[in-house]
């Protein structure tokens, strides 16, 4: 795994990361039918895996991130460990449904896809997933956030975010892949909500760690010139799905 970027940021991302849409689970549900065992990989805090947990019978979670883990809300049928993209304790096709949550552009495939392949029973799915750049409805707050992602974040970001922006088209997948299912996440923020999430990424992280400076004081402010601190703004993001099924 290509190094942990997300514990100096545990408590934002916790806090501030977008839930994605229950469509994305009844999706997942309808690909697997009969799925019960879950193996979700690079799970954060949990932001996918709490809603696994409400359509699957048993969640095994993985993270490298020993903070994020701290961070995960707890479930009778879900279990927390600490991994990268291996997990030993999983045994021999025993998993029926391995997900990926915004993590796969940190991943080493050449270990993560031959572990996929160890632990996937025949006719399970791997489904891997990723969000575009945020976006704001209103196009005047848009313009200074696409200024501030471009501008600000983009020379932080560490190696491997590309991916995210290309939609993880330039990333090789084990499996001949299933139709996207073209879903669009979106919510409400204020520019505190707007700003904890901007605070989330791992360009916000290398930066604060580098500067003692939290570089979305500048975006605060930006916003703050056109919206008041208790209004809210309607942001998106459109969800990419790669997701395959296993052989027989």
């Amino acid at each position: 795994m290509n190094g942990d970027h997300f514990s100096a940021v545990a408590q934002s991302y916790a806090e501030f990361r977008p839930q994605y849409p229950l469509s994305l689970y009844q999706w997942l549900r309808r690909q697997v039918p009969t799925a019960k065992r879950v193996w979700d990989v690079g799970c954060g805090s949990g932001q996918a895996t709490l809603m696994l947990a409400d359509h699957f019978a048993d969640v095994i979670a993985t993270d490298i991130s020993e903070q994020q883990l701290a961070k995960a809300e707890t479930r009778d049928n879900i279990r927390y460990l600490h991994a990268d993209e291996q997990c030993p304790e999983l045994a021999d096709q025993s998993i029926d449904l391995i997900t990926v949550a915004q993590a796969l552009h940190w991943f080493n495939l050449d270990r993560f896809y031959p572990e996929v392949n160890r632990v996937l029973k025949p006719e399970g799915v791997l489904a891997v997933w990723t969000y575009s750049p945020i976006r704001l409805r209103d196009e005047s707050l848009n313009t200074i956030m696409q200024d501030y992602y471009q501008r600000v974040a983009a020379p932080w970001w560490p190696p491997g975010r590309e991916h995210v922006d290309r939609g993880y088209r330039d990333l090789s997948f084990p499996f001949p892949t299933l139709p996207d299912p073209q879903i669009e996440m979106s919510q409400t923020m204020t520019i505190d909500g707007l700003c904890g999430y901007v605070r989330s990424w791992s360009a916000s992280a290398r930066c604060m760690e580098t500067t003692g400076k939290d570089p979305t004081e500048e975006l605060y402010q930006a916003l703050l010139q056109q919206i008041t601190p208790e209004q809210t703004v309607e942001v998106y993001w459109r969800l990419t799905v790669r997701a395959g099924r296993k052989s027989l």
